[in-house]
């Protein structure tokens, strides 16, 4: 393929997530026409520390950092735990602080809460440290879907067909803001 590289990240650590499906689906979507990277790293991350970070970065933040570095942009699905990001993916965006690495990249969520909040919580929070990081956060693309277990194929991936098409126009919304990045 030749660009643009779009970076998938699930927020759940969880077999059988709902969020992972929805990321799945997106690459499954994409993958004929777009370069697609899924990260599944995150279950291996150290702890965030600022004097590890300072002194030597593990190579698991090197990989997670250099695959945000290589893409375009970057799509996250994650669920609410608690009011807020889980906090294996918030020990995730933490490692991504210290770097320059998704500063200007485009950047969006996936909210696939079925939930009566629609994980608001995790949506402010997201918002709010991608801010920080300087995510170009696209605004369009940052989309609440809403899915159920009964919403997965046996292949874990979505089938609901309204749902799927509504992933890719999430994706391919992104995508044309890298696009544009790239002209």
């Amino acid at each position: 393929m030749t660009g643009p590289l779009i970076l998938l990240v699930s927020g759940s650590l969880r077999e059988g997530s709902i969020n992972s499906a929805a990321i799945r689906t997106v690459a499954a979507q994409l993958a004929a026409d777009v370069d697609v990277t899924v990260y599944d790293e995150m279950g291996v991350l150290p702890h965030f520390t600022p004097d590890v970070e300072a002194t030597a970065l593990p190579e698991v933040v090197a990989r997670l950092r250099r695959s945000i570095e290589g893409s375009d942009a970057v799509l996250i699905c994650t669920p609410e735990y608690a009011g807020a990001l889980p906090g294996s993916f918030k020990n995730l965006l933490d490692w991504t602080v210290g770097g320059m690495e998704i500063v200007g990249k485009p950047t969006a969520w996936i909210n696939v809460s079925a939930n009566a909040t629609g994980a608001a919580g995790a949506h402010s929070s997201l918002e709010t440290v991608l801010a920080y990081t300087g995510a170009d956060i696209i605004d369009d693309a940052c989309r609440h879907i809403p899915l159920a277990a009964s919403d997965l194929s046996a292949d874990g991936l979505v089938s609901t067909p309204d749902a799927v098409d509504e992933l890719r126009s999430v994706a391919l919304t992104l995508l044309e803001r890298a696009r544009q990045k790239q002209d």
